[in-house]
């Protein structure tokens, strides 16, 4: 991935995190951030099939799942697939598009499978969902509702480059306005399907002490007594926490789980799982500063 994209170090290790537990992730960022040229690499690097999907205001659920279609020859339906159909995906720009379209994936990232005409298809165990958004247009937009915002496993705010890694990107990609194309990067799948299966099942006996399951669930409930949340996070946020932290410590070369895996993952599992209080927003406080408080508050294993 580092070989198309600048810096980012600590986006693609929470993508690769989400990818080892089988998560969806939803990235945020201002135009111009690498948001759909990290996706395609990163699927580049996998055997998994590649999907995208541009959102916009008119597009139907029907153009998202597919749809029966009557073939005269055989005298029966038969099922167009959509591009839902695939391993992992890429939403682009999926707030431009709405509520009906949106609530078209809740299913598919929920269960991978959908429902069409009564009949359920399955997605496989291989489909993951990366979505990006754009924070700062709002005309021609809709909020993400919150049941579809907590299939996500992380929501990631990438924030701009630092000056260097800034200068970088000119340096290499400062002669052409379009962008750039992955074949001229040279990237190759280095990760196939049986290995990432394999690797799930040995993330999945990563230890996790009692202690820690402790702390899990004492941040989780803190974020439901907070006095600048109006709304806490819910036990699928503490399941997400236990097994991102998981995943996190197999990516460190680990085969248990401490406190700084927790820690790093908590404000990306729980800041699109919580919602301000009124006088918290008035007063312009952050969430992730909420959280933050939280993370200090609660006292950790040793």
């Amino acid at each position: 991935m580092r070989k198309a994209v600048v810096g980012q170090d600590e986006v693609i290790d929470l993508l690769l995190t989400a990818l080892l537990v089988g998560g969806h992730v939803l990235l945020e960022g201002v135009p111009g951030t690498a948001k759909t040229l990290m996706t395609q690499a990163f699927a580049a690097g996998l055997t998994l099939q590649f999907g995208r999907i541009q959102f916009t205001p008119d597009l139907m659920p029907g153009d998202v799942l597919g749809t029966n279609l009557f073939n005269f020859e055989t005298n029966s339906f038969v099922l167009t697939k959509g591009p839902i159909f695939t391993e992992l995906l890429l939403a682009d720009e999926i707030n431009r598009a709405p509520p009906k379209t949106q609530a078209a994936l809740l299913q598919a990232m929920n269960e991978r499978a959908v429902t069409i005409d009564g009949r359920d298809y399955s997605l496989g165990d291989d489909f993951m969902v990366v979505a990006t958004q754009n924070p700062i247009e709002q005309q021609g937009t809709y909020p993400l509702p919150e049941a579809q915002l907590d299939r996500f496993l992380f929501k990631i705010v990438i924030a701009y480059p630092s000056r260097d890694e800034e200068r970088e990107v000119v340096r290499r990609h400062g002669h052409r306005s379009a962008m750039p194309r992955l074949a001229d990067f040279g990237l190759q799948a280095v990760m196939s399907r049986e290995t990432l299966a394999e690797i799930r099942r040995q993330v999945e006996g990563i230890r996790l002490a009692d202690a820690l399951v402790d702390y899990i669930v004492d941040v989780v409930r803190a974020t439901r007594t907070h006095s600048a949340l109006e709304f806490g996070a819910s036990t699928r946020a503490a399941n997400m926490l236990a097994a991102g932290a998981r995943a996190l410590a197999a990516l460190q070369g680990r085969d248990f789980v401490i406190p700084d895996d927790v820690k790093l993952i908590a404000i990306p599992v729980m800041r699109h799982r919580v919602s301000l209080a009124p006088g918290a927003e008035i007063e312009g406080i952050a969430v992730d500063r909420v959280l933050g408080e939280i993370l200090e508050q609660t006292a950790a294993p040793r």
